[in-house]
């Protein structure tokens, strides 16, 4: 256990979540908020620049924010993009800053299948499958979707949404059919955003940081951000890793190729841009 110290309750805690929210994402965010709450920190900054990503870790991330909500403070400031997941993980924060120019919204489900029969067809490739029921190689990769299996992927998309909504609407104090007037999604900037309701003000993270001192209680002029980081092991932090090589592909590029292959056939709350 991490016991609470003077000088956490004088600060305020930072955490960060960056990138497509999966797994990984998860289970840092997790460890990270339960350090918050051992260490005694009367107010989280919790910076989004995010597209969103699957549903369960998002959901997992929202509510465990909503349970640290009975213990201290919390203030979301929206980064570049904080759209779709990374919305709905806003919901979880008392308060919410955006820059006017910030790419948010995108509220809804997207699931995608990878259809290759032509490709398998040209190749010579078929598969032999056997199974216990008509669904259970639904979004195979080698066939096309039939019509029921496609009615049963929307009523599983549908359903995700009216979550997601309803969500949204009990996080701003809004009523489920205002938020579905707008929450096709369409992506909007910061100040679309504020007009609409999604957030409270319009500022910078060094804006949301002083709000967030003053609500703790805290002088903004003196109160000192703690970022939280992701524990790494030592080896990691000894060996960093080799250098990049010419025709290496960028972390970024690797890092969706991974995140695509790993949720594919998943329903998403994800911005694709």
């Amino acid at each position: 256990m991490i016991w609470p110290f003077k000088g956490a309750r004088k600060q305020i805690a930072r955490l960060e979540i960056k990138g497509a929210i999966a797994g990984a994402t998860r289970k840092h965010v997790l460890e990270a908020l339960k350090t918050i709450e051992e260490k005694g920190y009367p107010v989280l900054l919790l910076r989004i620049d995010s597209p969103g990503g699957t549903v369960v870790d998002s959901h997992e991330i929202y509510s465990a924010l909503i349970k640290l909500r009975e213990k201290i403070k919390i203030v979301a400031s929206f980064g570049n993009i904080s759209a779709s997941g990374g919305v709905y993980i806003g919901m979880g924060a008392e308060h919410i800053m955006a820059n006017p120019g910030t790419i948010t919204g995108s509220i809804g489900v997207i699931l995608r299948g990878n259809n290759l029969e032509r490709l398998l067809d040209k190749v010579g490739v078929s598969f032999k499958v056997i199974k216990s029921g008509p669904y259970k190689d639904i979004l195979a990769f080698d066939r096309e979707l039939t019509e029921p299996e496609r009615q049963i992927l929307q009523d599983l998309i549908d359903s995700s949404y009216s979550q997601f909504v309803e969500i949204v609407a009990e996080g701003r104090n809004l009523e489920v059919d205002a938020v579905k007037q707008f929450a096709d999604g369409r992506v909007f900037t910061g100040q679309q955003a504020l007009e609409l309701g999604l957030v409270d003000r319009l500022g910078t993270e060094e804006d949301a940081r002083c709000w967030a001192a003053e609500l703790a209680g805290l002088d903004p002029e003196k109160a000192k951000c703690n970022t939280i980081e992701e524990h790494k092991s030592f080896w990691s932090k000894l060996l960093p890793g080799s250098r990049q090589s010419s025709w290496s592909v960028p972390p970024q590029v690797a890092d969706w190729v991974n995140f695509e292959i790993a949720t594919n056939g998943l329903p998403l709350w994800l911005y694709r841009p």
